[in-house]
């Protein structure tokens, strides 16, 4: 049984630091120049539809 235990505890330290990682990234700021290019991307979208 403690091999059982040791695989779900592995698991379970491996879900927590994926959480981990995704939730510092997930709040990290957007970098500007990708901004500059969404913004881009929507004045183009504006253009093509007032065509």
């Amino acid at each position: 049984m403690t091999v059982g235990r040791d695989q779900q505890a592995l698991e379970q330290q491996i879900k927590e630091n994926l959480r981990r990682v995704f939730r510092d990234k997930a709040e990290e700021k957007v970098p500007d120049r990708f901004l500059d290019l969404l913004a881009q991307l929507r004045q183009l979208d504006e253009v093509k539809d007032g065509q």
